[in-house]
């Protein structure tokens, strides 16, 4: 297992950034004397000689779209290499590990597992059962915390490749980093908390600033930082934004919190925004409570409401997620939702792809619990527990928009009108009348990627 590409570890998807589900398992079995190998296969091909080399190949999926299009490339794997061990890891994985292991898994591994994948391949190297390796279900990940090294990113496609920022510079390279892992919190529609249980892992300053320093090496001059979380260690988020500053003032990022932390340490946000954050991307999810109540999202409709002026009077733009078709959510609670972002000029914050989602339930997923999924069936090709709206309008409307959504970015189209397009399919819908106003207001530019967020 110690030749060069005996160990091959394979990426399919990272929301548009270079992959840490490459470079930091590779740091870490390098450290440990192997020699992996690595592709992202979002933007390169699949090396064949690579795959028929590797004795052992590990797939990185932490995340929804990740895992589907990861089954798909495990089955080109094992037509090629029939031998090869093939490795799961990462969030999604455990969730899903009896698919995993029907699909010819030889392991699954979630959560803290870069340390268990060198056990792993140290054990395969002896020729050892790997049975132990298999993580299967909620609560069932390794939670231990880790020495992290500093991620090996070098030979990965290069920053230019991927996700860019854009703001009023125009683009800019962007990298990311990550300063924490899990969640402190268990909002019931999350993946994390099935796996994390509510715990935090911290990434040292120290590591996190040697890799920020690498990817502005590599051309960035922005860099988001991915946790689920920033600001669930607010003393460890500000030492790291701190230290980024000091050391490199010029460069800018963005972060991710909920928004019950930023109401509730104000001051912090305005320190990160003199600290170069530009934005913020907060799960809003919805504007009904009724909703947010039944996510266990911590926060109101006016906490949300709340949270956006907060954060312009700071000077950093919200960028929020948002799950509007769920069981619970109604037309009405969606065109609310629209009238609420245009009336407060909150649109220009808005990728339209967030008009789109639509609920999730993995195996595991605390939803499970409540009365709306009773009975309700795993769909193994879409990794998710099947659920049909009460009102047959709210699937009919989501399957127009996503297919609007997709098409139109596809094509370029300006954000603005692609929500005004939405618009008027939620009022067809309701059977109401069309009347579109752009307010001067909404073509207001706030920083943004390139790359959309998605699952």
């Amino acid at each position: 297992m110690r030749a060069d590409g005996d160990i091959l570890l394979l990426s399919t998807y990272e929301l548009g950034h270079q992959p840490l589900g490459l470079a930091l398992p590779r740091a870490f079995l390098a450290r440990a004397g192997f020699r992996p190998a690595a592709l992202d296969l979002s933007l390169e091909p699949l090396d064949e000689a690579a795959v028929r080399r590797a004795r052992l190949v590990a797939f990185a999926v932490p995340m929804h779209t990740a895992l589907k299009l990861a089954l798909a490339a495990a089955a080109r794997v094992r037509a090629l290499n029939p031998a090869a061990l093939v490795v799961f890891h990462g969030l999604y994985a455990p969730l899903h590990a009896a698919l995993l292991r029907a699909a010819g898994a030889a392991a699954v591994l979630g959560g803290e597992c870069e340390e268990e994948l060198v056990r792993l391949a140290e054990a395969a190297e002896r020729g050892e059962d790997l049975s132990r390796f298999v993580q299967d279900g909620a609560g069932a990940a390794t939670l231990r915390r880790l020495d992290f090294p500093v991620p090996s990113r070098e030979g990965l496609p290069p920053l230019e490749r991927y996700a860019h920022l854009q703001d009023a510079r125009g683009l800019r390279v962007a990298g990311y980093a990550e300063a924490t892992r899990g969640c402190l919190h268990r909002c019931r529609h999350c993946p994390i908390p099935p796996l994390y249980g509510g715990r935090l892992f911290v990434v040292p300053v120290e590591a996190v600033l040697a890799d920020v320093a690498q990817l502005v090496a590599a051309g960035a001059t922005h860099v988001t930082f991915g946790d689920p979380d920033f600001l669930n260690g607010p003393g460890h988020a500000l030492r790291v934004a701190r230290a980024l500053h000091a050391r490199f003032p010029a460069v800018t990022f963005d972060y991710t919190a909920k928004v019950e932390h930023l109401l509730r340490r104000p001051l912090l946000v305005a320190e990160l925004g003199a600290l170069g954050a530009l934005f913020v991307t907060s799960a809003v999810e919805s504007l009904s409570d009724r909703v947010l109540a039944k996510l266990d999202k911590g926060h109101t409709r006016a906490d949300a409401l709340r949270a956006f002026e907060l954060c312009a009077e700071t000077g950093v733009a919200l960028r929020p997620s948002l799950l509007p078709f769920t069981p619970w959510s109604t037309l009405e609670d969606y065109l609310d939702l629209l009238q609420t972002f245009e009336e407060r000029g909150w649109l220009p914050q808005l990728d339209p792809v967030q008009l789109s989602i639509r609920l999730l339930v993995p195996p595991g997923s605390l939803l499970l619990r409540d009365p709306a999924f009773a009975g309700a069936a795993l769909d193994p090709a879409a990794l998710t527990f099947r659920w049909a709206h009460p009102d047959p309008r709210m699937d009919a409307l989501q399957a127009k928009v996503a297919g609007l959504v997709e098409e139109r970015a596809a094509a370029g189209a300006d954000p603005l009108e692609t929500v005004a397009a939405v618009k008027a399919l939620a009022l067809a819908a309701a059977g109401r009348v069309h009347q579109h106003v752009t307010r001067a207001r909404d073509r207001r530019f706030t920083p943004r990627l390139t790359e959309s967020w998605f699952c």
